[in-house]
């Protein structure tokens, strides 16, 4: 495979080529998360309860680490394919100690902040203590989760898909084989419960940095890494942080979500809770994977529009969408089809069977239309344009989703929280079809990344 395939090989071999080892991985990964979710149920509904609760940080830490290593991808891209391979390591070295810097700060604030965090939502003295049992550990290993990803992006970035397969897979695995083992135990180890959950998804997230090292250190690779002073250029930070903290928005969006529509049912009861914790467990493995194949494009399209290959771009994103659209229709179809099977894997109680089937079959309704937003996001943030992509996601889990679960919940109870998900995606795709359309790819060759905070680009 030479240095332009990205730009050489045919558009549909070459998105399934990038797509497929990273749907893959995304489908191992949302497996382990839901094989985790499923062990720790079996301890007690109060410490599934309290994941529920601590999952939104946990989702803004890799917000923050996944916004940052889009960052490093879309400029290490840009500059690969522009042929300047000296921006390209520079870019690449910046996001990795970023990354470390971000995960220390992240480590403290959220120890510090997770015990007032868990009693917004709950009194009860177990489920707060199993969340705190459970936070203390898992935040413990917030840098490898930040370095990790970091370095994820940054092979992404250079075209090796299967390399960063591999590595995700090799954390995922691990994980899986250590729940049980710690959750509870073995004759020859002790049963930790809801502290094993966590110390297996800590060792989980130390196994792919040490698989990203020992492929850098074992295989020649486009980018290379160093320590010199000119990679703190505070130009090349800003192009970075241009992407990356839209990016890191956008997938914090979520958490703030989460936290809202907590709020808003724990009014009800805390079992609902509960199913929209499950919920979420369960939405990883189809949008984990549609995201797949979005990770897979993301460097393709940077690539290209770095080597001004314009109508190439829009072919790429043509194709990735079709393929999210698939994957999206069978997670429906999935959803429709067994909701109540899928509850029962997380809560023995007929009454939360019973409501979170009707959650879900409400629910998986805006799967389909919802990978026209999740596709163009992906597209925005492979050309540079954070800004645009940030507006999308407002749009999604903020300025339509959170007024319409609050209104629909004053009139339907619960329910009304669940329509709002397929409102708010079918409103959100005609706005990114719009904002899309009207994109200076379509008219000209501007490049984003020139004048990543210019206003006027989408």
């Amino acid at each position: 495979m030479n240095d332009d395939f990205m730009r050489d090989k045919p558009v549909f071999p070459l998105v399934l080529s990038m797509s497929l080892p990273m749907t893959l991985s995304m489908l191992v990964n949302s497996l382990y998360n839901i094989v985790d979710s499923y062990f720790v149920a079996k301890i007690s509904e109060n410490a599934m309860t309290a994941l529920s609760l601590v999952y939104p940080l946990q989702i803004l830490i890799n917000a923050i680490a996944v916004g940052l290593g889009i960052g490093l991808n879309a400029v290490a891209a840009y500059f690969l394919g522009a042929r300047q391979p000296n921006e390209a390591n520079r870019a690449a070295s910046s996001g990795i100690l970023l990354s470390i810097v971000h995960g220390i700060v992240l480590t403290f604030l959220c120890i510090l902040t997770v015990p007032s965090f868990l009693k917004l939502f709950t009194h009860d003295p177990v489920v707060i203590q199993d969340g705190l049992s459970y936070s203390y550990i898992v935040f413990f290993f917030t840098v490898p989760i930040t370095l990790g990803i970091a370095l994820e992006k940054m092979f992404q970035a250079e075209g090796q898909m299967v390399l960063s397969m591999i590595s995700m897979l090799g954390g995922g695995i691990t994980n899986l084989i250590l729940d049980p083992i710690l959750i509870f135990g073995t004759p020859w180890t002790p049963a930790m419960g809801i502290n094993g959950a966590a110390l297996a998804t800590g060792i989980g997230q130390i196994v792919p940095v040490v698989i990203y090292f020992i492929f850098y250190f074992t295989k020649p690779l486009p980018l290379k890494l160093s320590l010199s002073r000119d990679i703190w250029d505070s130009s090349l930070c800003k192009r970075i942080y241009s992407v990356g903290i839209p990016a890191a928005i956008t997938i914090a969006l979520p958490s703030v979500l989460i936290t809202v529509l907590n709020g808003i049912l724990v009014s009800f009861s805390q079992s609902y809770v509960l199913i929209l914790g499950i919920y979420y467990k369960l939405q990883t493995f189809i949008y984990l994977t549609a995201n797949g194949i979005v990770q897979g494009i993301r460097p393709i399209i940077g690539y290209n529009y770095g080597a001004g290959e314009y109508e190439r771009v829009k072919k790429i994103v043509s194709t990735a969408l079709k393929l999210t659209i698939s994957v999206m229709a069978f997670g429906t179809a999935i959803c429709l089809l067994w909701s109540k099977a899928l509850m029962g894997l997380f809560t023995a109680s007929a009454d939360n069977i019973a409501s979170g089937g009707s959650a879900l079959r409400i629910i998986c309704c805006g799967f389909i239309i919802s990978a026209i937003s999740v596709t163009i996001n992906g597209t925005l943030e492979g050309l540079g344009n954070g800004i645009s992509s940030l507006k999308i996601s407002l749009l999604r889990y903020v300025i339509i989703m959170i007024p319409a679960a609050l209104l629909l919940s004053r009139i339907l109870g619960p329910t009304g929280v669940w329509h709002a998900f397929w409102i708010s995606e079918v409103m959100t795709a005609a706005a990114a079809i719009w904002i899309y359309k009207k994109l200076p790819i379509h008219l000209s060759g501007n490049h984003f990344l020139n004048e990543p905070l210019a206003e006027g680009k989408g």
